[in-house]
């Protein structure tokens, strides 16, 4: 061998040597986290192979889970942030948002959970919407929201992100979000509500349907000149939306909507 294949030689093994080393971390994943999983996958220690030193964060995503579904995250039983860089070895178990408990003295990865919950929804989700606003609860939405301008006003409000769209949840700066398992708008209403602990918040007929306004009591003499003939005649209790104005009142179709709410309250 010359000389000059010689080294060409040594240069190719020093290039192999200098490959990073394969290295291997386990995750746990917990409760309804393993609902992005495969099957084969869920609720059993995942062995996650890696090079370099990855984030937590990113590596929960590489296998399928979106950030803000994720509330406390343990390396070798200690609590860390979603910059925590991979080490082989490390053994890894990630929770689901705690919005019913306060785990502040353990989690290191947000400040506390949205006390006040506001919500903001996608494009799929406008039957869910009306549903919430009739239980009271603050909810955005347009069917002409794209993925931005749903996070630009979920970071400027402090809303919480519903979304059948896992994407929306894995951009970066998203701090509180929620995916919705169900298909149904019925069945996503009692997930929400479950999932947030909203049972004791619910103040039905308190927000329009249609705006998201809040409603106030208004005088019938004041509103006459927008009523119908036969709604003058028969009723006499009404609410008007504070932002588009539209009138309300607890007519024929008001007994079917109260036992819908009362399925929810009881």
């Amino acid at each position: 061998m010359n000389i000059f294949d010689f080294s060409f030689f040594a240069l190719s093994v020093n290039f192999e040597l200098r490959q990073p080393v394969v290295m291997e971390a386990v995750f746990r994943f917990y409760e309804e986290l393993n609902d992005f999983l495969p099957a084969h996958i869920r609720k059993v220690p995942v062995q996650y192979q890696f090079r370099g030193t990855p984030s937590v964060k990113d590596a929960i995503e590489a296998i399928g889970v979106p950030h803000v579904e994720v509330d406390l995250i343990l390396v070798n039983s200690k609590s860390v942030t979603f910059g925590y860089q991979l080490n082989d070895n490390d053994r890894i178990s990630v929770y689901p948002v705690f919005e019913t408990l306060n785990i502040a003295p353990v989690t290191h990865l947000r400040a506390k959970p949205l006390r006040k919950t506001r919500f903001i929804l996608d494009v799929h989700l406008g039957k869910l919407a009306k549903y919430l606003r009739l239980l009271g609860f603050d909810t955005l939405y347009r069917n002409d929201y794209d993925d931005p301008e749903i996070i630009k006003i979920a970071l400027a409000e402090h809303r919480v992100i519903l979304t059948r769209d896992i994407g929306i949840l894995k951009v970066k700066v998203v701090t509180h979000g929620y995916f919705i398992r169900s298909q149904k708008p019925r069945l996503q209403l009692a997930e929400v509500l479950k999932h947030f602990d909203l049972q004791g918040e619910i103040k039905p007929f308190s927000r329009c349907v249609k705006c998201n306004g809040r409603l106030s009591k208004v005088d019938k003499k004041s509103i006459l000149n927008q009523l119908e003939p036969l709604t003058k005649k028969y009723y006499n209790t009404f609410f008007r939306c504070t932002v588009c104005h539209q009138i309300f009142w607890e007519g024929s179709h008001f007994a079917r909507v109260k036992k819908f709410v009362d399925s929810y309250t009881k």
